[in-house]
């Protein structure tokens, strides 16, 4: 028996699906979430945001649109939820040589990076840390607490009864050229966030979707006593009470969320590369990101029907691409607006019309 129809079903809670649905309440729009709560990589993210390639000092694509979207977003899904979990702080990019110092005056004369890269470089010493050359710093930087944001926008949907926590059965899902159908609901969408599931999902399933195993280490440094986020060969982002979470590594083959012992021995020693203090690892975690080769999201419908969707591939910059492509593929399916060639799937062969 059909519990009636429902704009939206969204699989998925993770960044994706929170950030989607989100933009679905904004607008009114009625729907049902599911997940089964049990693999996302979102939950074991540093949740890390900025908008500077620090490797190579470059701006992000379409970062100055997405800072735009995603602050007031989260700041607006704080008030609502009642908890905080977005920490906005300063990031120092540990400098290695005087080329690198140089490298970095040149990049913060940049039109696109003036905003973001502060031209005078931090020198004073930092206890326990090896620099050296100094520090640039970073402005628009800072984290988001995402176990905090999962865990307090499930709580939220299960409050209205629109949340199931099951495995998606695709073999249920059926659709018309007027709607989809999905055990008792019937909607006029469905929209799939699903991440590194998606390999599993048979309108998705042959999409380019790579993943990426990342692992993360949460350490107890009683002396360190920074208040900014600190990249290096790792990055060191502190949460209080001397704990400081430590990311990440990147491993294209192991597609398993087990952390490794090859992962443990790598975060070790990129901190003792910079952090000359005592330390104690508390927790060791891992999850497969949704990346893609062309490092551009997946958005669109499926081939076999209009009324199926995909959002995908935010890969490591979740939190500032989550909103954006969002507020993408609300407007492609409500108001026909056309999604840019780089982020529809129907970039590929396969997925052309």
């Amino acid at each position: 028996m059909l519990i009636g129809m429902v704009d939206y079903i969204v699989v998925g809670t993770g960044l994706a699906g929170i950030c989607f649905t989100e933009k679905l309440a904004s607008e009114g729009k009625t729907f049902v979430v599911i997940d089964n709560e049990q693999r996302s990589s979102s939950l074991m993210a540093g949740g890390m945001y900025n908008p500077v390639v620090l490797k190579r000092f470059t701006d992000v694509w379409k970062v100055e649109e997405q800072l735009e979207i995603a602050m007031p977003f989260y700041a607006t899904l704080e008030h609502k939820l009642g908890v905080q979990f977005m920490f906005e702080m300063p990031l120092y990019r540990r400098l290695l040589s005087v080329e690198e110092q140089n490298n970095w005056f040149h990049a913060a004369d940049k039109p696109n990076l003036e905003k973001f890269l502060k031209p005078k470089l931090v020198r004073e010493d930092v206890n326990g840390v090896k620099s050296p050359f100094g520090f640039g710093e970073v402005s628009s930087t800072g984290y988001v607490e995402t176990k905090t944001l999962i865990g307090a926008y499930r709580t939220y949907l299960s409050s209205i009864d629109s949340y199931r926590q099951e495995t998606f059965d695709y073999d249920q899902l059926s659709y018309t050229e007027e709607s989809v159908t999905y055990k008792d609901i019937e909607a006029k969408h469905i929209v799939f966030a699903e991440g590194f599931g998606m390999l599993n999902n048979p309108f998705f399933k042959d999409l380019p979707l790579d993943g990426t195993k990342g692992e993360v280490l949460l350490v107890k440094i009683p002396n360190l006593n920074i208040d900014f986020i600190l990249k290096a060969n790792v990055f060191l982002i502190p949460i209080g009470d001397d704990l400081y979470k430590v990311g990440a590594t990147y491993d294209w083959e192991d597609k398993s969320d087990t952390p490794t012992e090859e992962g443990l021995k790598e975060l070790i020693e990129g901190l003792k590369d910079v952090v000359e203090l005592d330390f104690v690892v508390v927790a060791h975690n891992a999850g497969v990101r949704p990346t893609v080769k062309d490092r551009r999201p997946l958005l669109g419908r499926s081939r076999e029907s209009a009324r199926v969707h995909v959002l995908n591939g935010l890969g490591t910059r979740g939190v500032l691409l989550g909103p954006f492509l969002a507020e993408k593929l609300y407007n492609n399916i409500e108001n026909a607006m056309a999604l840019e060639e780089n982020i529809s799937i129907h970039r590929y062969k396969k997925f052309k019309f």
